[in-house]
């Protein structure tokens, strides 16, 4: 597609967040184990690997997770994480969904925080560790789209 006849967004987006990946492979498997997220675009070129994760019904606003291996950095091992408390939240339809959640990173070894209520806003949650150690929330009756709803209308 030429520079001219690409899509554009109507106005300013927050378009992605991006994450190091030490093992591209393992990383878009975990991401599409226990989250919503599906691969949307994957390349490699002389510097490394990139994918792009996102929502498949969300074409019209996409909001993108950015894995990226940097060949320069594969000697480091690891690579930096999201921390101490830093996370990426993804928030459930429901309670059971979160249980769920926690049953399948409990059997994985990646269960971070096990479920319980929080104070409002805040909601029923627990949370998981990616393949590099990032944590993701997943929470229940958080209310960030009801707040949107009120604030921003739809």
């Amino acid at each position: 597609m030429s520079e001219s006849t690409r899509l554009r967004p109507a106005s300013v987006r927050w378009t992605h967040v991006a994450l190091p990946a030490t093992n591209m492979d393992a990383t878009i498997k975990w991401y599409e184990d226990f989250t919503p997220l599906r691969l949307l675009d994957r390349r490699e070129d002389a510097d490394g690997q990139g994918a792009w994760m996102g929502h498949s019904d969300q074409g019209d606003k996409p909001f993108i997770l950015v894995l990226v291996s940097f060949i320069r950095d594969q000697h480091k091992g690891k690579q930096p994480i999201l921390a101490p408390f830093a996370h990426i939240g993804i928030e459930m339809p429901s309670k059971e969904e979160v249980d769920a959640i926690a049953e399948k990173g409990r059997a994985a070894g990646c269960l971070m925080w096990e479920p319980q209520w929080m104070p409002p806003p805040i909601g029923y949650i627990c949370a998981c560790t990616d393949p590099d150690g990032n944590v993701i929330e997943f929470s229940f009756d958080q209310g960030v789209y009801e707040k949107a709803q009120e604030v921003w209308g739809s």
